[in-house]
């Protein structure tokens, strides 16, 4: 019989087979690659998910004692209390200063104890807490090896509203609001808001951040939007960042900060405003008060309203401890009754809008703590709460139509907040 024929006679056959052993195959395949996942699967089972703490370690695997340094308590009493040597504290001391300073070491802060889970209970790591944010470890495991961290920090968006009825301050307390972020809306609105000057209705609206480790917030982070009506006058401020434009702006543009702040310290209470008669209360007769005075605690700080050089800064029997800043050809400020002087403030040193240049005392003809604030204009005293003082630059037109989406966006979050009033005292 010819191969042909031969062909011919079992090409069905052949053709059945290579079938078969095509169709082997694909379950073979099939079952390989099943068996692979639920070999996964079951591996994810046998090896649980480690799971760490905000300091790095795994959480279940250690005996954790937490406590808090005592008034007066050293690190070297804390660690002498876990029954080291005092050779042993000594050499950890040493080996720590290049991330710690000891004598930091505050009471009130916390510390954990971490000791291995069996009887012998051994000291495995040593945590301080140097901030809310910021710890120092110390492990043990092995030798000993010092390093500083961060716990992370995970934000929140949030908003909030209140009208007020005293502070804004007080609002944000009572309203179970951050206390914090009446500074941050204070450093925003510094130009725009006298916060001495806060009246019962004034109103505002935020939309920010909060950021927390773990359940616990440890401050404001980004503001992104926000509204406030001061004294019947409707202010919007936008967060805007692109290249090297920082800033925040409202809705048409215009730069919310300002040439001058409105006020030299961040918060206090005015005492007495710029008068042609007032009665002194040292002096005890009628004079012109030329100026502002905001009491706040001896120490606060005391900011220069604007960029300049200082022109001045001495002792007189009345002024006390003063500053001069002469800010450009128009403007003048001076600052009075300081209790010192920041480090640095002499005559020609240049100072930016911002820079602490003393700290409120009561130096000079002065009944108690405050600074008095004085303004000039071409060479003649003025009220400076009455002054309109120019913007610093508006955002660039190449930026608006970015800008404007960012706006209109941000408008409408605050138009769906609610205004929460403050919770009145029973």
């Amino acid at each position: 019989m010819s191969f042909k024929s031969l062909f011919s006679k079992y090409l069905p056959v052949l053709f059945i087979l290579f079938a078969v052993i095509l169709i082997v195959s694909f379950f073979a395949v099939k079952s390989t690659d099943n068996q692979a996942e639920i070999d996964s699967e079951t591996l994810e089972e046998i090896i649980p998910e480690i799971l760490y703490d905000e300091y790095g370690i795994e959480k279940d695997n250690y005996l954790v004692e937490a406590s808090v340094v005592r008034n007066r308590q050293t690190l070297g009493h804390i660690l002498g209390q876990l029954d080291f040597s005092p050779r042993f504290i000594d050499r950890i001391v040493r080996e720590m200063s290049e991330h710690f300073d000891p004598r930091r070491v505050r009471a009130g802060n916390s510390y954990h104890v971490y000791r291995t889970n069996d009887t012998l209970q051994d000291l495995q790591y040593f945590i301080y807490d140097i901030s809310a944010l910021d710890f120092l470890k110390i492990d043990l495991t092995d030798s000993i090896e010092i390093s500083r961290g961060e716990k992370e920090v995970t934000a929140m968006a949030k908003t909030a509203s209140g009208v007020i009825n005293s502070s804004l301050w007080v609002t944000l307390t009572q309203n179970n609001l951050n206390p914090e972020l009446a500074i941050k809306l204070s450093e925003i609105l510094a130009w725009e808001v006298d916060f001495y000057r806060i009246q019962r209705g004034d109103r505002f609206k935020v939309v920010y951040e909060e950021e927390y480790v773990g359940d616990v917030s440890v401050g404001i982070g980004r503001v992104d939007a926000l509204y406030f009506m001061h004294h019947g006058r409707e202010i919007y401020g936008f967060k805007f960042e692109k290249d090297t434009v920082s800033g925040y702006f409202a809705p048409d543009g215009e730069n919310l900060r300002k040439v001058f702040l409105a006020a030299p310290i961040k918060f206090g209470r005015i005492t007495s405003g710029y008068s042609a008669s007032r009665l002194h209360p040292v002096l005890g007769v009628r004079r012109p008060h030329y100026g502002t005075d905001y009491a706040a605690p001896t120490g606060t700080p005391i900011y220069a309203v604007g960029d300049g050089v200082v022109t001045e800064a001495r002792f007189t029997s009345g002024n006390g401890n003063y500053v001069r800043i002469r800010h450009n050809s128009v403007y003048d400020t001076q600052y009075l009754h300081m209790s010192r002087f920041a480090t640095g403030i002499r005559p020609g040193k240049r100072v930016q809008q911002g820079d602490v240049i003393g700290y409120v005392g009561m130096t000079g003809l002065a009944t108690g703590p405050h600074v008095c604030f004085r303004f000039w204009k071409n060479g003649q005293q003025v009220d400076h709460r009455r002054e309109e003082f120019p913007s610093a630059d508006p955002l660039h037109e190449d930026f608006h139509e970015e800008f404007f989406v960012i706006r209109d966006h941000w408008i409408e979050v605050l138009e769906g907040i609610a205004f929460a009033e403050e919770q009145m005292p029973v």
